[in-house]
């Protein structure tokens, strides 16, 4: 086990920056001074690679031109502080001197801390990575490991501190999703939500039993009473030594797509967004709202407040990502000339449905 007074020389090269707890004591540092509501907006362009196979899947001939233009809106809810982090970056030509686009969004808890050094040094790490760009999942997977080190190794970090890792790579017209925690990536393809993410909570069944193989516990819904996530990057002093088998796991699930001109927006949030919203919801609420100013930051903003609006608790993060300058187009359904009726009972449960959303 590494000292804490020993920094390994990857540590260097990093930016150093405070609920996902229960039963912690307080790290005992003042939270940070952050006024309640962070929000930003950008845009970049993306030409068509023709160099690249990655780009068009087999068999597709359509070319179109991405756009990514991002919004992001944060609030700290009720919570006394605020330990949610993000990154949005429309154009990593000075990154990397080619065009594509990162995005990220890191909900902390046991202070601040880890949260804004994963903000700070994930792309860092990312794009350093020896693999990179040639195998983008061992670069990213290789990145999330670097970062719950550093965290270890770092001394002016409080070792308590942790956060989920939810990131979204795009090289010409690969998104890659990496997730680890209960942070969220939906896609909005053409009305439809695609949830391009698993939560990891500890009830869930695979995490589950991933944990209990390793001698972890789970009380009330808690990873070893403590924690309300099955994976997240730094904690600890729950994780013990590095190299050690722990049922807290910083390794993140990964998803690849193609975009395509269906794939129209990606809603990435905080458990504290869909601890009271439904994918479907948020993606039919944000269309819409694209529909009438197109405008991701606003979106972001209208997720947020129709979140506090349903009185989640906890600190909220949402990061809106277009891939398109075009607002969506209206989805025109055929019309049918054959007569149709809906049952009572079938009215009912529709009812229930609507009452839902």
């Amino acid at each position: 086990m590494a000292s804490l007074t020993e920094v390994p020389p990857m540590i260097n090269n990093l930016d150093v920056g405070d609920d996902k707890t229960a039963h912690l004591s307080s790290s005992g540092k003042p939270p940070r001074d952050l006024s309640s509501m962070r929000h930003c907006n950008s845009t970049a362009w993306l030409i068509d690679s023709e160099g690249d196979q990655r780009c068009c899947p087999e068999g597709d001939n359509t070319t179109f031109q991405l756009v990514f233009r991002s919004g992001s809106w944060s609030d700290k809810g009720p919570k006394r502080s605020m330990e949610d982090e993000f990154i949005c970056v429309d154009d990593l030509t000075d990154h990397i001197g080619s065009t594509g686009a990162f995005y990220g969004v890191f909900d902390g808890h046991g202070g601040i801390d880890a949260a804004s050094f994963t903000k700070k040094n994930i792309l860092k790490l990312v794009t350093q990575d020896k693999h990179f760009p040639s195998n983008t999942k061992k670069a990213t997977r290789s990145a999330f490991v670097k970062t719950d080190h550093a965290l270890a190794d770092a001394p002016s970090l409080d070792r308590s501190s942790g956060t989920t890792a939810l990131t979204a790579l795009i090289l010409d017209k690969t998104m890659l999703i990496a997730n680890a925690g209960d942070s969220r990536a939906v896609l909005g393809k053409r009305g439809r939500a695609i949830e391009l993410s698993k939560d990891h909570k500890p009830n869930c069944t695979s995490e589950k039993l991933r944990i209990e193989k390793l001698g972890g516990v789970i009380y009330d819904g808690y990873l070893n009473g403590q924690l309300s996530v099955a994976r997240a990057l730094g904690d600890w002093h729950i994780k013990g030594t590095k190299g050690s088998l722990c049922p807290l796991s910083c390794e993140p699930e990964l998803e690849e797509i193609v975009l395509t001109e269906e794939d129209e927006f990606l809603i990435m949030g905080c458990d504290g967004l869909w601890d009271v919203m439904s994918s479907q919801c948020a993606v039919t609420m944000v269309r819409r709202e694209l529909m009438q100013h197109n405008d991701p930051e606003r979106c972001s903003q209208a997720l947020v407040k129709e979140a506090l609006q349903r009185n989640s608790c906890d600190n909220l993060t949402v990061v809106v990502v277009c891939f398109s300058k075009e607002p969506p187009p209206r989805i025109e359904i055929p019309k049918s000339h054959k007569r149709r009726s809906i049952s009572a009972e079938g009215l009912d449960l529709l009812k229930g449905v609507l009452n839902d959303l």
